[in-house]
């Protein structure tokens, strides 16, 4: 899946270029107050350059300063901005035709009858409200639920589960312990981390910090975590290895599944997967010898092997990674390209059902939009 971040970041680069290329242009005729350059005194022209080229520095320097804050609301402006002025454009065309329809002078000059700047202007607005909503929709932490009925002699089962804290990028080490408290009011049986507890920004005080607080939870039958794609990290500078990370979990009674599986209230099989990015069994392999009167819940970071975990009879499989799409519309173009197999929600195949989860929080980037920041409560009950 790497291939698709680093397309994704190359589009973005490549829009962000020509979009700075077009906000400075937008900025200059502001500066000239609508009016044409060739019209404009040279003085009056490079005061308004310098003040536009003023502007975009800034804009530039903040985006280098604080990139994952400012570059998503700058491409927003960029795209706001545009979409606008094309409607301003159509706004005066159908107003001057009926104008004209109506005074019977079509070939006369009309006046413009939306103002240079209003385009701009609401741009900017529409930028902050917007950019607003999504950082509320990515910090605001929702529950969702679901209930899943099987016909297996099985006791009924709440199963909590969380996905991509990247710790450090909604909340810190204390942010993340309160939003355990909130989960441990649910009262259930298992929390399960299905991946990307943290990443390259987490500091180990907020990684030492959080595994206490899943050492803090009360549930009936314990916490258990799967490996994501960042939790073994890219860079060797956030100050603690992957081993640190599973010695503190496992130091804090965390149960570490890494291609195992654990037999839980002596009727479910709670089968943990290694992430896809690392050497791992096939699924028909970790299940080969349980039995299919148990019912088993399996924990898969990614995804992307809907196929093979329906055909080996999985009951429930359990995924994060794709954030809901985080950003519209990036859910919507990952489904129509195939990047995983679903981006959201719950999903039903043969006797398989699979629940995707938004995640409690984002990677890099403190926003969402199209979806939220959630945990999810599941209760699995038989008929």
């Amino acid at each position: 899946m790497m291939h698709w971040f680093f397309i994704l970041i190359a589009v973005l680069a490549i829009l962000l270029i020509v979009g700075l290329a077009y906000l400075f242009s937008r900025f200059r005729r502001l500066f000239l107050l609508g009016e044409k350059t060739e019209d404009v005194p040279k003085k009056k022209r490079s005061v308004a350059t310098g003040a536009a080229a003023a502007v975009m520095i800034l804009l530039i320097l903040g985006c280098v300063v604080w990139p994952y804050i400012l570059i998503v609301p700058v491409l927003h402006l960029i795209v706001f901005w545009a979409l606008l002025e094309q409607l301003m454009k159509f706004v005066e065309w159908v107003v001057r035709k009926n104008d004209a329809k109506e005074q019977n002078e079509r070939k006369r000059p009309q006046e413009k009858t939306v103002p240079f700047w209003m385009a701009g202007i609401l741009a900017m607005l529409l930028t902050v409200i917007y950019m607003a909503v999504c950082y509320y929709l990515a910090v605001h932490v929702c529950k969702t639920e679901y209930t899943i009925k099987t016909d297996k002699d099985v006791p009924p089962l709440r199963v909590a589960l969380i996905a991509d804290s990247h710790v450090g990028a909604c909340f810190d080490g204390n942010g993340f312990a309160e939003h355990m408290k909130t989960i441990e009011e649910q009262h259930p049986d298992i929390l399960v981390i299905a991946g990307d507890f943290v990443d390259d920004d987490t500091s180990k005080t907020d990684m030492v910090r959080s595994c206490a607080a899943l050492g803090e939870m009360n549930t009936t039958y314990g916490v258990y975590y799967v490996p994501g794609n960042h939790d073994a990290g890219y860079s060797d500078n956030r100050g603690f290895s992957y081993d640190d990370l599973l010695s503190e979990l496992r130091k804090n009674d965390v149960t570490v599944l890494e291609d195992e599986s654990v037999l839980i209230a002596d009727k479910y099989y709670l089968v943990g997967r290694n992430d896809r990015s690392m050497e791992r069994m096939t699924i028909d392999r970790l299940l080969m010898f349980i039995q299919p009167a148990y019912y088993t819940i399996v924990l898969d970071h990614q995804p992307n092997d809907y196929a093979a975990e329906a055909q080996a009879g999985c009951d429930l499989v359990l995924s994060g990674h794709t954030h809901g799409g985080q950003m519209f519309p990036v859910g919507i173009l990952s489904d129509l390209l195939g990047a995983n197999d679903a981006t959201y929600g719950l999903k039903v195949k043969d006797n398989t059902t699979f629940i995707v989860t938004s995640g409690i929080a984002d990677w890099a980037i403190p926003y969402k939009s199209g979806t939220v920041s959630e945990y999810c409560i599941i209760d699995i009950q038989p008929e």
